[in-house]
């Protein structure tokens, strides 16, 4: 075991569960990296009582005084990224660059929340003559995230720098099949300054999910995985009168156009369904091919060919994913869909027991097929052919999701069509993973998500704290 065994970390330290544990292993090649406790419920009663105990000391502070850790903590994840990368792709999957770039953005997340104090300066008006009114935000209290196994840095930090940074305390329930990286969020924030019991990871699966969702001291809990889950955890959380946001999956169409720069398009379009195996809500699934676009098919398809598993192309998370999507391939297949590159059977010589799926395209989808309208999560894009693009917006809107819709073209009126028609949250022109810059808020729509509002940027801010408006009179 290359790791030593995981604790949840409480108030301050690590804190051992009476629970079991499971094994974590490694996707690149099969190693047993650490254990995993599945938390109990007297385990997160301990979590939040040490975050219900810091949170009045926490909360009293100025915005700039709980702004200046995060500060250090930022310059803590510059200086410990490579590192950090590394558990990343060890426990992940995906190769180092990507482990960088997602650090990378947890740090431009990191930085927004440290902008807070030019953010929120908060409002005063006089509104007649001895009359003032202004507004203050305050923190919510004891809240929680719930994160998914396919970005075990970044995904954390779309809540936490700005949900501590707002004042409230937290309990974090990282994803069981990539844990290590949580407790090392954990560290780093304490050797940051952040007060004990700010912060506290507990481990472990479905049931802590549903005792946070339960627990009557959680004021607020944000989620992030599948739609089915993603519905569970909404309407589960709300219905103890929690404050929720559950980002759930996506099926993002990307539609090409006959006038699309063909070497762009291509390169774009193969790295949007490859990048990270796969394995990300904003990933091309459906490559609408509008007209006559062969030529960039084929250019597709040999940009794909170039992208190899254990080299530039990630392992997906376990067995059972590499099963699974290689199921939706051979059903694909059977049902009439064309396979112009397969990524079925692959092994990766020195990483046999690694869990890898190859790039894979598919011609002559139709939307009928199951593949057509499931979240595969894997390195699989699907092509569905229409005449026009009437027909391609047809189609996208009748998704259930509504993470992303791209358009690949050089005409600005196709690209305002499809800004203005297609049912989702962040459109792309010509990019192919359209994730906004911060302080630009990620957030989809209809079954992408549930709950208002968008998990980063400004909206957050929203979500993380309550207004209180004052109203001054002082008389002569």
């Amino acid at each position: 075991m290359k790791y030593t065994p995981l604790a949840n970390y409480i108030n301050g330290s690590p804190c051992a569960s009476e629970g079991e544990t499971i094994e974590v292993t490694s996707p690149v090649n099969g190693d047993l990296l650490s254990t995993v406790p599945l938390s109990s419920p007297v385990d997160l009663d301990s979590a939040v009582a040490a975050a219900e105990a810091a949170f009045p000391l926490w909360s009293s502070l100025t915005l700039r005084q709980r702004c200046d850790i995060f500060y250090r903590y930022r310059q803590l994840l510059q200086d410990n990224m490579e590192d950090l990368a590394c558990v990343c792709h060890e426990e992940n999957g995906k190769t180092l660059d990507e482990s960088r770039a997602e650090f990378l953005k947890a740090i431009e997340l990191t930085e927004l929340a440290c902008s807070l104090p030019n953010i929120v300066s908060g409002e005063v008006l006089e509104v007649s003559p001895g009359f003032d009114c202004s507004i203050r935000q305050f923190p919510l209290g004891v809240v929680s995230c719930i994160t998914p196994f396919n970005f075990p840095i970044m995904v954390p930090h779309w809540t936490i720098p700005m949900a501590l940074a707002s004042g409230n305390t937290m309990v974090f329930k990282p994803s069981e099949q990539v844990p290590i990286s949580g407790n090392r969020i954990a560290e780093l924030l304490s050797e940051a300054g952040l007060p004990d019991g700010v912060f506290n990871v507990v481990h472990g699966d479905k049931s802590i999910v549903e005792a946070i969702c339960d627990h009557p001291d959680i004021e607020a809990v944000t989620f992030v995985g599948s739609t089915p889950v993603a519905k569970a955890v909404y309407a589960r959380a709300t219905s103890t009168f929690k404050r929720a946001l559950a980002m759930g999956g996506a099926k993002n169409h990307l539609i090409v156009m006959p006038d699309a720069d063909v070497e762009h398009t291509a390169s774009n379009v193969a790295a949007s369904a490859c990048g990270c195996a796969g394995q990300r809500c904003m990933a091309a699934a459906t490559m609408v091919a509008v007209g006559e676009v062969d030529h960039i098919v084929d250019e597709v398809v040999a940009q794909s060919q170039a992208l190899v598993p254990g080299e530039n192309l990630g392992a997906v998370i376990s067995a059972a994913a590499k099963t699974r999507i290689e199921q939706y391939i051979t059903e694909a297949e059977s049902q009439g869909a064309t396979v112009l590159l397969d990524g079925r059977g692959v092994t990766v010589s020195g990483c046999e027991e690694g869990t890898y799926v190859g790039p894979t395209v598919l011609d002559n989808v139709t939307p009928d097929m199951n593949i057509a309208s499931a979240e595969v999560f894997g390195p699989v894009l699907s092509i569905i052919r229409t005449s026009d693009l009437s027909e391609a917006l047809e189609l996208e809107n009748a998704s259930p999701y509504g993470n992303a819709a791209v358009v690949y073209t050089q005409d600005g009126q196709t690209a305002r069509d499809v800004t203005d028609r297609a049912s989702a949250g962040m459109i792309g022109v010509n990019v192919g993973v359209p994730v906004p810059r911060e302080p630009f808020g990620f957030g989809g729509w209809n079954d992408s998500r549930f709950g208002v509002g968008d998990i980063t940027g400004r909206g957050s801010i929203q979500f993380w704290t309550q207004s209180k408006k004052i109203t001054s009179h002082w008389c002569d």
